[in-house]
């Protein structure tokens, strides 16, 4: 009868030990997702002061507005990027504020992920200019996804008509500050706008690439104002 009593206390303080295990494994798991999840929210004036910021053919200046201490590229010929150092993003949430203008086919903003270098990631960008337009095939490409350097938005347009650009309703202020939020989920990547509950843009991705830079976009002849960026990564 003793010895059945000791094995007894035996095994329970076993699965005790098993419990706890598993409890503080838990726990450390946790741990490690909800820092993964933790917001980065980097100061792009601080960024472009302290060297952290690599612009690809544009020039960069700061704005300060109210709510809004971003910075703004130029315009120029071809497309330009401002590589935010030192982050890498795969996949998770990127939200930001964008500014362009109403000036046709001369306003291309928004942002490249996935980076592998200068020619070579994923952007989401809005085209201004077509947010009043009083046609619907204009009103149609008021936002794209491309994924560089082959599937080009003329590539995408040509081969997956009405796949890879949309409209978005409402329709912002073309010269106003838009907010975007991008999810990246596996090959999935949606586009809300101005905090709407349904996204503007989703799509698949036709040439998946793997974790890289984050950076703000701009294309041919464009320029453009951001600030507010935010970035959630789930891996």
């Amino acid at each position: 009868m003793i010895l059945y009593d000791i094995d007894v206390t035996c095994n329970t303080n076993k699965m005790a030990i098993s419990y706890t295990r598993i409890l503080t494994s838990l726990i450390v798991m946790l741990s490690f997702a909800a820092f993964a999840q933790r917001p980065m929210a980097p100061d792009l004036h601080r960024a472009f002061q302290h060297h952290k910021i690599d612009v690809y053919n544009r020039d960069l200046s700061l704005i300060n507005e109210e709510g809004y201490h971003g910075i703004r590229l130029s315009k120029a010929f071809g497309e330009g990027i401002a590589w935010m150092k030192d982050i890498t993003f795969s996949t998770g949430t990127l939200e930001f504020d964008v500014r362009g203008e109403d000036l046709k086919q001369h306003s291309f903003v928004g942002i490249a992920f996935h980076g592998q270098n200068d020619s070579t990631y994923d952007a989401i960008y809005l085209r201004p200019f077509h947010f009043h337009a009083p046609d619907t095939m204009s009103q149609n490409r008021m936002i794209q996804f491309i994924s560089l350097p082959v599937f080009t938005w003329r590539k995408l347009r040509a081969e997956f008509p009405g796949q890879f650009e949309s409209h978005i309703a409402p329709p912002p202020e073309p010269n106003a500050w838009v907010h975007v939020r991008i999810e990246v989920t596996g090959d999935t990547i949606s586009a809300y706008i101005n905090e709407n509950k349904a996204p503007s843009l989703v799509v698949h991705s036709v040439a998946p690439l793997p974790a890289g830079k984050v950076g703000f976009y701009v294309a041919d002849t464009s320029g453009g104002d951001f600030a507010n960026l935010s970035i959630v990564k789930t891996e």
